[in-house]
């Protein structure tokens, strides 16, 4: 096949350029398919379009060998919708909290397995959406997630009173929507972009998690306000859900996978559920960072669950009117949620940009600090609510900004630890190791810790406060443990990194190959 080239000048130029570039990215293969892929390779090198400096396989010969003109450029514009909707009605019901409590006439422990029984089935439900994710239609997986999302929860705002057990039913089935959305979509952002605007994509859409829970708050107090019915604030974001299941539909693309890294996905290239798992098991950078996103998870979910209700037992200490107070705190954490999340998100985003230069391992030790930092401001938080609100809710919206560096980055770490066609199982994966550790268990944990002191306690507004707030206390000491997990991610980093570079390259010469 060799000697079939054009004995030009020019063909011989092209020759030699393929074959550097099949020496230098190629797989140790057999001759004979290389000589075919030379003959293939100098005719493409030819074209005047081609560029002289390019990775095997470039996009351009990608599209050449498979006759497809299809590109995928899209814009913020298309996939913002979906992203900032994420959060803002799956944590709905706990923005009226209170309300719940008092209409079903619950303790704390009922309370907090609202939240446990919504993060349980999430959890078990991601790691399926995490294969299928990885095999079939990711657009269509997640249309379905949202839309089942959506139906339950205007489902759940037609409780009544003697039914505490459906709303409990609806949380476990909006799990189902939670866990087809968070576990594919940052899959497809990866295949999207690559790189600095990869970083800042994953950045804009985490930022739906504290904006989503703030505008969840805010809208939460304010159409209860308006209202004076808790149902009718449940019944608002179904509606919103189902404008961004048509964006969804019109706007995301759905990217072959491993596109923006020039890794072409075949049925070959896929492997079952038990190698998926084997693989992530090797990978300490995974592993070790998982660990630590569960510590993140752990404060967030706790501090997102119960810190309107301590706010609101707080103020009860100085004889402030309860509803007036639920209303208030509830707008003012909003805001600091949104403030805070796009503070630190961007903070988070900027620092690895420029750090990464630099330092290679820069980014699990930016989640490290901001674990660290906000461990000390969650306890001044916790110990000061009895003497001062104001100084509280500081010490809130510090410790936010430090968590919120992690989210981003955290996913941004995940993306070039793992190849492409084990992504969203190692999503997956990260979703239940964090959520079983972490915000599954938190509410749960300090509500019952809460209600263990009570217990043991006269009962008062005063001892229905401590009791919380002594629960509380073991948020600080997670976010410590957190930090040095990701301290500990650092040192196996860069190497993950190189193992999973190097895969994507051999992959994409041996389809390249294949396909010659």
């Amino acid at each position: 096949m060799v000697s079939a080239l054009p004995k030009t000048a020019k063909s011989t130029k092209g020759h030699d350029e393929a074959q550097s570039i099949t020496q230098t990215s190629l797989p140790s293969i057999d001759s004979v398919y290389i000589s075919r892929c030379l003959g293939k390779a100098a005719s493409i090198i030819k074209d005047p379009k081609v560029p002289r400096t390019f990775s095997l396989p470039p996009s351009y010969v990608r599209k050449k060998i498979q006759k497809s003109e299809v590109t995928y450029q899209p814009t913020q514009e298309q996939l913002l919708p979906c992203c900032h909707q994420t959060f803002q009605w799956t944590y709905l019901a706990l923005r009226v909290l209170g309300e719940i409590q008092d209409y079903f006439k619950i303790n704390d422990t009922l309370a907090g397995l609202l939240q446990t029984v919504f993060i349980c089935s999430y959890m078990i439900l991601a790691p399926l959406f995490g294969y299928l994710g990885d095999r079939y239609n990711r657009k269509i997986l997640m249309s379905i997630g949202i839309l089942i999302w959506c139906v339950v929860t205007l489902a759940g705002s037609f409780t009544t009173q003697s039914y505490f057990w459906a709303l409990v039913v609806s949380r476990a089935f909006v799990g189902i929507g939670e866990a087809s959305y968070s576990t594919i979509a940052p899959t497809i952002i990866a295949d999207l972009f690559v790189g600095d605007k990869r970083t800042f994509m994953i950045s804009i859409f985490y930022v739906a998690i504290p904006v989503g829970s703030g505008l969840g708050y805010i809208l939460g107090s304010g159409v209860m306000k308006l209202t004076g019915n808790w149902h009718w604030s449940m019944r608002v974001t179904p509606c919103m859900g189902l404008l961004i299941f048509i964006f969804l539909i019109i706007f995301v693309p759905e990217p072959p996978r491993g596109a923006s890294e020039d890794h072409i996905d075949t049925p070959s290239s896929r492997t079952s559920w038990k190698e998926d798992l084997k693989y992530l098991s090797t990978n300490w950078s995974f592993i070790l960072s998982s660990f630590g996103t569960a510590s993140v998870s752990f404060t967030t979910g706790a501090l997102g669950f119960w810190a309107p209700i301590f706010l609101l037992r707080a103020r009860g200490l100085d004889g402030s009117p309860v509803h007036t107070a639920s209303s208030q705190d509830s707008l003012i954490f909003g805001a600091i949620t949104c403030v805070t999340g796009f503070i630190g998100i961007g903070m988070g985003a900027v620092s690895s940009k420029f750090l990464k230069k630099k330092i290679p391992q820069a980014d699990p030790v930016i989640c490290a600090i901001g674990m660290l930092s906000s461990s000390p401001c969650l306890f001044l938080a916790i110990v000061l609510a009895k003497h001062s609100i104001i100084l509280t809710y500081v010490f809130i919206f510090l410790a936010e900004i430090f968590l919120a560096l992690n989210w981003a980055i955290v996913a941004d770490i995940l993306l070039y630890i793992v190849i492409p066609t084990r992504r969203s199982m190692a999503e997956a994966v990260q979703i239940t190791v964090c959520h079983v550790l972490g915000d599954a268990s938190s509410s749960y944990i300090i509500g019952a810790i809460s209600d263990a002191i009570q217990r043991s306690q006269p009962t008062s507004s005063y001892w229905k406060f401590v009791s919380l707030e002594y629960a509380f206390l073991l948020c600080p000491f997670i976010a410590v443990a957190g930090g040095g997990l990701f301290l500990w991610t650092a040192n196996f980093l860069e190497e993950d990194r190189k193992k999973a570079t190097q895969q994507i390259r051999d992959s994409a010469g041996v389809n390249y190959i294949q396909r010659c």
